[in-house]
């Protein structure tokens, strides 16, 4: 940040637009490191007396970080925001990705709208949160690599779970336009390899196909598909049903050949009530079947799936205390849903009351010239200094 005279300057009169515009400014696409930010953060906190603790991963390349503001007491928020973003590699941005631009009431930026400005806000307002003598605390949660399958969170909620007093409610700043949604759809990505056993494709009898095999799992996938959507409806989303979708195929090497391997890359979408695995263990079940006559032909031949990641959906809760509190914050008397994922469900599965509530519209996210409405900062930083009264009650 330079000096130490500077860092002192920035400190004593950041708004919201200097934090946004500096946590923009690292540029932490998933496939690098968030150090730097984090650091900064790190820094900026402990400037303010606030201690943080770091959760990295197995290499130290990447840390999450979580922070209380105010008394290690029962009934805390959770402000929760990734600070990775997507690549902006081949998109047509019209200025700098990692320099917030502001023009015609919009700032301009890689993560402006998700979603790093939620984040920014919280932050710029610790002095106000220091200032109102909080009863109750505040608590940052900014982690790695949410946009590849909310993989940092989970070892960050176990220590937060663990060392931090009963949660009231964790906010999860996803880019909602400040309306709040207390359901999404979960995600579970995964890999299968079919292993078969190469002849010429005129003697079929003695070689396994790899592709063919594939294809038969692959249809399989489909059928638990359509099954799902004829016996399922979850109002608000679209579709309202747990959806499956196989993205990638490879395969074989010539027409004239039987092949040798296939790989395919698959994904279960689940509705909130759903989970991925019954469809996993079906899909199981159906490999172990066709295994046998595979193997009588090549005792080699072999189907294996592998789960990458695995992200739960998020549950409307009954009576959510996260849900009272941000309905009252915000002067909302419904909520929604959102078919893209969160970390939001891994909060609640460890027990913690979750919704999603923050600034800036979905439509805008991962879009070149990705942008956030300035009058939804200012909205967000309104409720901030609602909840900031609420737990100074």
């Amino acid at each position: 940040m330079g000096s130490d005279a500077q860092q002192s300057e920035f400190m004593t009169t950041a708004t919201p637009f200097d934090l946004i515009e500096k946590l923009v400014g690292f540029p932490t696409v998933s496939r690098d490191s968030n150090l730097e930010l984090i650091h900064f953060v790190q820094q900026y906190l402990d400037d303010y007396g606030v201690e943080s603790r770091l959760v990295h991963n197995a290499d130290k390349t990447k840390a999450n970080l979580y922070a209380t503001v105010g008394p290690q007491e029962a009934g805390g928020v959770v402000l929760s925001g990734h600070t990775d973003v997507v690549p902006v590699d081949g998109q047509p941005w019209d200025t700098d990705p990692f320099t917030v631009v502001e023009r015609d009431g919009r700032l301009y930026g890689r993560g402006t709208s998700d979603m790093k400005s939620f984040s920014a806000v919280g932050l710029a307002l610790v002095p106000e949160m220091l200032k109102a003598k909080i009863k109750r605390p505040i608590h940052f949660a900014l982690s790695y690599d949410e946009e590849i399958g909310c993989v940092g969170a989970p070892d960050m909620i176990e220590k937060m779970s663990a060392e931090l007093p009963p949660i009231q409610a964790v906010i999860v700043g996803e880019p909602t336009s400040m309306d709040v949604v207390n359901a999404h759809k979960g995600n579970a990505v995964l890999e299968t390899i079919v292993t078969g056993h190469e002849a010429h494709s005129s003697q079929t009898h003695r070689g396994v196909s790899a592709v063919m095999t594939a294809a038969r799992l692959i249809t399989f996938i489909d059928d638990m598909a359509r099954e799902a959507a004829a016996a399922q409806n979850s109002p608000g989303f679209e579709p309202p049903h747990t959806t499956l979708h196989v993205g990638v195929v490879n395969g074989g090497t010539a027409t004239n050949i039987i092949s040798r391997q296939c790989q395919f890359r698959w994904d279960i979408r689940m509705i909130p009530e759903d989970k991925a695995e019954p469809y996993i263990e079906r899909f199981n079940a159906f490999a172990a079947e066709l295994l046998p006559a595979m193997q009588a032909i090549a005792p080699e031949a072999n189907i294996e799936s592998h789960v990458h990641h695995a992200i739960p959906g998020l549950r409307p809760e009954q009576a959510g205390a996260a849900e009272a509190l941000v309905r009252a914050l915000s002067g909302q008397n419904s909520t929604g849903v959102v078919s893209y994922c969160t970390e939001g469900g891994q909060f609640q599965d460890a027990g913690m009351s979750t919704v999603i509530c923050g600034p800036g519209s979905i439509d805008q996210a991962h879009q070149p010239n990705e942008f956030i409405e300035r009058s939804q900062v200012d909205e967000c930083v309104a409720f901030m200094h609602r909840l900031i009264a609420y737990q100074a009650k």
